[in-house]
């Protein structure tokens, strides 16, 4: 069998939702292939994929699996793929293209997202299958996505996480989802991560204007004569730096600090009493060193 985008996403779905299997009773052996899966889109696009390719519809039950019977099928995927059980199922080797899909159709299935606000927020796959989430992983390195692997001894199970505003803005470019829930839920988390980043606009009075704002709402004193801006992106206070001693002929330090809890930020601080007068009659700030 060839791969295409349908034998892709076909083959992903058996892989993580679907079943490839022989039963025996006395007298027959029924040959069974089927996707079980809640969601009716995961399950119409299943059944389309598997009509395209096979030219064979299967029986679809709402809220429930997509099933056939047949032998001449079970024959072609088995001495094709090998196994579908959970512990055997192997990502075949594909083309970028291809990987796409079938991590598509992979995800769709056994993926959530976690968004917990402002503090965490990824997609998480749980597997049995160790060599088969290395593979995966491996398929996301590829795409530039970074991901990890740790086992659960608890549950004996594997669990792979993809974090980071950049590793979820690139799955979802490269991969994302068809699941419409878990779609928007991935919308969701990428929009809770604060921009960090200021805009300095490039007009030349709306920066000067921009400049003064920022200041005025950034700006901490601490007496007599001690100012500090904090921003956790050091880019921001390099510009910011810069636009002050070129509007009020300030000049800054910026250090890098971290918190009681590690976190990294930065400090913009000025504590010479000659450059505080300056943006004290500039009124950036009251007139501290006032006795």
């Amino acid at each position: 069998m060839k791969f295409n985008d349908d034998l892709a996403i076909i083959h992903a779905y058996l892989c993580a939702d679907g079943y490839v299997i022989k039963s025996k009773n006395e007298k027959y052996n029924y040959f069974h292939i089927g996707f079980r899966n809640t969601n009716l889109t995961l399950l119409k696009d299943f059944q389309k994929r598997f009509y395209a390719y096979f030219t064979i519809k299967p029986h679809l039950i709402e809220g429930q699996r997509c099933r056939i019977g047949s032998k001449e099928l079970y024959n072609k995927l088995t001495q094709t793929f090998g196994s579908f059980y959970s512990y055997e199922w192997k990502m075949p080797q594909l083309n970028i293209e291809l990987a796409r899909r079938w991590l598509r159709a992979y995800f769709d299935c056994e993926a959530w997202v976690t968004i917990e606000r402002h503090q965490n927020r990824n997609i998480g796959v749980d597997c049995v299958n160790k060599y088969g989430l290395i593979q995966i992983k491996d398929a996301l390195d590829v795409l530039g996505i970074a991901s990890k692997i740790k086992y659960r001894e608890k549950k004996k199970i594997y669990r792979l996480y993809i974090y980071g505003k950049e590793n979820l803005m690139l799955f979802r470019k490269e991969v994302g989802f068809l699941h419409p829930d878990k779609s928007n839920k991935l919308n969701e988390a990428i929009n809770d991560y604060v921009d960090y980043l200021w805009a300095f606009p490039k007009d030349i009075i709306q920066l000067k204007k921009f400049t003064q704002e920022l200041l005025k709402e950034k700006i901490r004193i601490k007496k007599p004569n001690y100012i500090r801006v904090i921003s956790k992106e050091e880019i921001n206070l390099k510009r910011l730096s810069k636009l002050i001693n070129e509007f009020y002929n300030v000049n800054c330090l910026i250090n890098k600090s971290v918190n009681g809890r590690g976190t990294v930020y930065y400090e913009l601080s000025i504590n010479k009493k000659d450059e505080v007068q300056k943006l004290i009659n500039h009124r950036i700030i009251p007139n501290i060193l006032k006795s």
